[in-house]
């Protein structure tokens, strides 16, 4: 494990920048930015794009550690190159920012009010390659959309499960159990969480680290406890669909929890925008989503 990277994720100031839309979500991220679907005629081309939108907001001025500690990739990008360096690579040696996989294969149906992740078979395969590009962590996501006791225990169990396979690979899982914030049991969905997080993090080894990734907890400061246990390096949370102006006034209420916003970092990015354009609006975001990270 890089020590440099864990102590820049444990005590620096700034977010997580979510840049990991895969195969899924990617059309609707590249339509937010202006490139419809039918501007690219196969998937290998709507990839090309995608990588060239991460491109343009990873080299831009806005984008600097001292705002951003860390950045979330998927796996195409992690595999593709900026500036003729690997995007891992690239983001921890130019930008000083600490690179970041999503692991998941996407979620299964919905059980007992959740959505477990599906099989990750290619897990091994997925952290081996990560070590070789200089991966610090990883990212896999479940949902939560009812206060189902039995549910959650499955949801948290299979991260943490999972979690200790990526820990032993030299990797810093961040274990993200989504709670739905259009979920009417919201509240009682926090609180069932993050009895069922604590029980699993007080059974950790010492030298065992996690970062958790969590919904704005409807009652601030939800997960301070979460946040200042020791195997925790660090808890941040995720804009879940609240437009950017509102998930940060949320997370400005929640001391020591950190930002990693995906669409509510680019939402207002587009394709046609001039350089200038573009990198203003860019570090406008930047400059919010860091001023509600270091409350």
């Amino acid at each position: 494990m890089n020590q440099k990277h864990l102590d820049q994720m444990k005590n620096g100031d700034g977010f997580i920048a979510a840049l990991d839309q895969s195969g899924g979500s990617t059309p609707k991220a590249l339509a937010l930015y202006g490139i419809t679907e039918d501007q690219y005629s196969n998937k290998d081309e709507m990839f090309d794009l995608v990588h060239e939108m991460r491109t343009r907001i990873i080299t831009s001025p806005a984008f600097n550690s001292d705002q951003i500690i860390g950045a979330i990739l998927f796996e195409q990008t992690m595999d593709r190159k900026i500036e003729g360096m690997y995007t891992g690579d690239y983001l921890a040696e130019k930008k000083g920012v600490v690179p970041f996989l999503k692991v998941d294969n996407g979620l299964a149906e919905e059980s007992n009010g959740v959505q477990l992740m599906k099989p990750i078979d290619d897990l091994d395969d997925k952290l081996k390659r990560a070590n070789e590009r200089h991966i610090f962590g990883t990212k896999m996501r479940s949902v939560i959309k009812e206060a189902n006791e039995a549910g959650i225990k499955e949801v948290v169990d299979q991260q943490f499960d999972i979690g200790k396979t990526i820990i032993n690979a030299g990797l810093v899982p961040i274990i993200e159990p989504e709670v739905d914030i259009n979920s009417s049991e919201k509240e009682k969905c926090e609180e069932l969480l993050k009895a069922e997080i604590r029980s699993h993090l007080d059974n950790l080894s010492q030298d065992d680290h996690v970062m958790l990734k969590l919904t704005i907890p409807t009652v601030a400061n939800t997960y301070k406890e979460l946040i200042e246990h020791p195997n925790v390096v660090c808890v941040v949370a995720l804009s879940g669909g609240y437009d950017r102006d509102e998930a940060n006034e949320k997370l400005k209420e929640n001391n020591g929890l950190i930002a990693s916003f995906s669409r509510a970092l680019t939402q207002d990015l587009n394709v046609n925008q001039t350089d200038e354009e573009f990198n203003n609006a860019l570090g406008k975001a930047v400059e919010s989503i860091y001023q509600a990270s270091i409350t």
